[in-house]
């Protein structure tokens, strides 16, 4: 059984007037003016699965639903700035780590992320073949050494995590989603969650695994479309779910079900990409679901504590 990432035993105890609010979610990210993913990703995945996101902006895409141009950092006391303001003012649950677009950032969040030491971790790196080759090694870099070793769960794709994490793979087979985590584990990381594995007959595999076992492996069918903000989508809903209580793997299961339902109502704003439709189920007529297949909600999961922040 997995072991659960819950708020932390030292949180405060809530008042009368934060009572049934919706948990709280400290995401840092870029901004994205398309819409596809970054800070408006999350922000809509967090609020559609029953969390309130506390958005830490670390600079903006220049980009559109085709591609990105280009990136801009915010400075590093800016982002600290953010991110302390509300941790001062709210009780966070959980923390997400985006792209951050600068190694001093990335330093300010590992340096905010052990000031609150209970608070778990959940970090997405995205495929950043878009930037410049000395900028993605800078950033890789600090990510391995100052994000990692303060991470819960780690989250990306399996082609961008392989090349990240086994740069010198030789094998002739791929490497697995333990193979992964293994070299994860070398520097803190428990658990990860590789998606995107290619499978036979148009499917993909995505695998919640550690060093030592697969927790929890979930196969979809490929749709034939190039979408854009996937994987903030995943991330954001399974932080959210980890926010309201539940445990790794059905929040796990639960994320992969919502980016599915995303994927599969997601729509063309302009010329490029398709963008996942965060809100689908509100357009669902009422009778669209019935029994046990309703879409979860922040009601469905209790909040349990512990003790550490793994």
């Amino acid at each position: 059984m997995a072991q659960e990432i819950t708020p932390s035993s030292t949180d405060i105890t809530l008042s009368d007037e934060t009572v049934g609010a919706p948990p709280c979610v400290l995401v840092f990210n870029a901004n994205d003016p398309s819409g596809a993913g970054g800070i408006s990703g999350d922000t809509l995945a967090c609020a559609s699965v029953g969390a309130h996101a506390l958005t830490v902006v670390t600079g903006t895409y220049l980009r559109d639903t085709a591609e990105i141009f280009d990136h801009v950092a915010f400075d590093d006391e800016a982002v600290a700035e953010q991110a302390r303001s509300v941790l001062e003012d709210m009780n966070v649950r959980v923390i997400k780590v985006g792209f951050c677009g600068d190694p001093e950032n990335l330093s300010v969040i590992a340096e905010i992320s052990t000031d609150y030491a209970n608070v778990p971790v959940v970090a997405y790196m995205p495929n950043l073949s878009w930037w410049e080759d000395e900028k993605i090694d800078a950033y890789l870099d600090a990510f391995r050494e100052l994000i990692l070793p303060q991470t819960t769960l780690l989250i990306g794709n399996h082609n961008t995590l392989w090349r990240w994490l086994l740069p010198e793979w030789s094998q002739e087979r791929s490497p697995g989603p333990r193979d992964i985590a293994r070299a994860a584990a070398e520097m803190g990381v428990p658990y990860v969650l590789v998606t995107g594995i290619s499978q036979p007959d148009q499917h993909l595999e995505n695998a919640l695994a550690t060093a030592h076992t697969v927790m929890l492996s979930e196969r979809f069918e490929r749709f034939d479309a190039i979408f854009a903000g996937a994987g903030d989508t995943l991330s954001a809903a399974l932080v959210a779910m980890l926010a309201a209580g539940s445990d790794l793997e059905e929040a796990t299961h639960e994320a992969l079900e919502f980016l599915d339902q995303s994927l599969n109502s997601g729509f063309r704003p302009g010329m490029g990409h398709v963008l996942p439709d965060r809100l689908f189920w509100a357009e669902l007529e009422d009778d669209a679901t019935d029994g046990d297949e309703r879409l979860p909600t922040a009601e469905d999961f209790s909040l349990p504590r512990h003790e550490t922040k793994h």
